[in-house]
Parts: structure tokens; sequence; C-alpha cells
């Protein structure tokens, strides 16, 4: 979850929106924003797909074919 808080918060930067006004207009709380964006491991998945539907991207899981 590291990764991906930190490659939200770039684009969140990148947008030019501090945490209040991005977590209002994504439609989440400032609290899960904060707490996805430092990488918490137990944010709701639902919520994450929401914050990065608002920036326009999406997670894809891909088999990993190693083994």
């Amino acid at each position: 979850m590291k990764d991906i808080g930190k490659i939200i918060q770039g684009l969140r930067k990148k947008a030019g929106l501090d945490q209040v006004e991005f977590a209002r207009r994504a439609g989440v709380g400032l609290r899960f924003l904060r707490e996805l964006e430092q990488g918490k491991a137990t944010v709701r998945l639902d919520k994450v797909n929401q914050v990065l539907d608002f920036l326009g991207h999406h997670l894809e899981v891909m088999r990993n074919d190693k083994g």
C-alpha cells in the first residue's frame, strides 16, 4: 500500500489539491486519505478504487507467472 499511497499523493499534488479539498472532491474522509497516503495496509479497497477513479486511474491484478 505504500507504493499506491505515494502514487496517489503525487497525483493529488500534481492536480494542485491539498488533502482537504481532494478528500472532499473524491468523496472520502480526510482521515482515510491521510492513512492511504501514509501507506496504511488496512485501508478499504473500495475507497482506494473510489480515489483512483476520481483520478482517472484503476488497479489491475495480474497473475504472477513465477513458479
